[in-house]
């Protein structure tokens, strides 16, 4: 007598619900940065996409408990849509990682904000007011998120800063350098985050007394919650501003002077 060995019907869903997980959430952030969706209709898709990742899992656990019973067959299909359902599931562990640390904050400045303008601004008239932390809070979270003061004029450490702005790869969208009559340098430049977030980053350097500052801001335009990406935005930049400022100074501790061979006189001519 033959004996007939069943393929789990349970399997077979857990493999269709982690195969359908995969374009749910590579295709909605595939469109968001393109902007082919707007940010509402990506917080529903990527809800339904959690969903079903995360039914593909639960699916597939209740397979793989079955089949240990019963001895149908199923194995790899079951194993695959726990596996697709994990790979989907990551990144909402990850961004549930950086919610639980951050807390809910869309606006981070080291000055006012009304001193660093941001050029987003006509595109925020249906977007409700930016999410801000206190002081108090945004010393404690992000304390390298402050304005840094150097002994440089403005327009060298505006080209340090430019040059930095450039590396990060943004897309600068105004570019103003410091002007000899005091007026401030800017840096406007839009930045898309993974999942297709737009933001915007403001870089202001000034002349001071003595040397130039640099302020910064870095503000969501359509998310609801950045996930600590401007706060780390201004310390990453910052700090890696103060690795530049250091290496120029201790390779030249007077970088506004003209260098002891600047000051030379130039050797004579033979027959003068």
């Amino acid at each position: 007598m033959r004996i007939l060995i069943r393929t789990s019907k349970t399997a077979i869903w857990a493999r269709r619900l982690g195969s359908l997980a995969i374009p749910l959430v590579v295709l909605p952030v595939a469109m968001h940065h393109l902007s082919l969706i707007d940010s509402p209709s990506f917080l529903i898709v990527m809800m339904a996409a959690l969903a079903v990742s995360a039914l593909a899992v639960l699916v597939a656990v209740l397979a793989l408990i079955r089949l240990w019973f019963s001895g149908d067959q199923g194995w790899m299909k079951a194993l695959s849509g726990l596996f697709l359902g994990l790979i989907c599931l990551a990144p909402f562990g990850y961004y549930g990682y950086l919610a639980y640390r951050y807390p809910p904050v869309t606006d981070i400045a080291t000055v006012a904000r009304g001193e660093l303008p941001l050029l987003f601004l006509p595109d925020t008239a249906k977007m409700p007011p930016p999410i801000l932390l206190t002081p108090e809070d945004q010393a404690r979270i992000f304390p390298n998120a402050t304005t840094r003061t150097y002994p440089l004029d403005a327009t060298q450490l505006f080209g340090i800063v430019d040059k930095l702005a450039l590396a990060q790869g943004w897309d600068i969208r105004r570019r103003v350098e410091p002007a000899a009559d005091g007026t401030p340098g800017r840096i406007n430049a839009r930045i898309t985050t993974i999942p297709g977030w737009r933001e915007e980053a403001v870089l202001r350097v000034t002349a001071t007394p003595g040397g130039a500052s640099v302020d910064m801001r870095s503000a969501s335009i359509n998310a609801p919650h950045d996930f600590g990406s401007n706060g780390s935005r201004i310390e990453d930049f910052m700090i890696a501003l103060d690795n530049e400022v250091t290496t120029l100074i201790r390779d030249n501790p007077n970088p506004t002077q003209p260098t002891p061979e600047d000051d030379e006189p130039a050797p004579p001519v033979e027959g003068e």
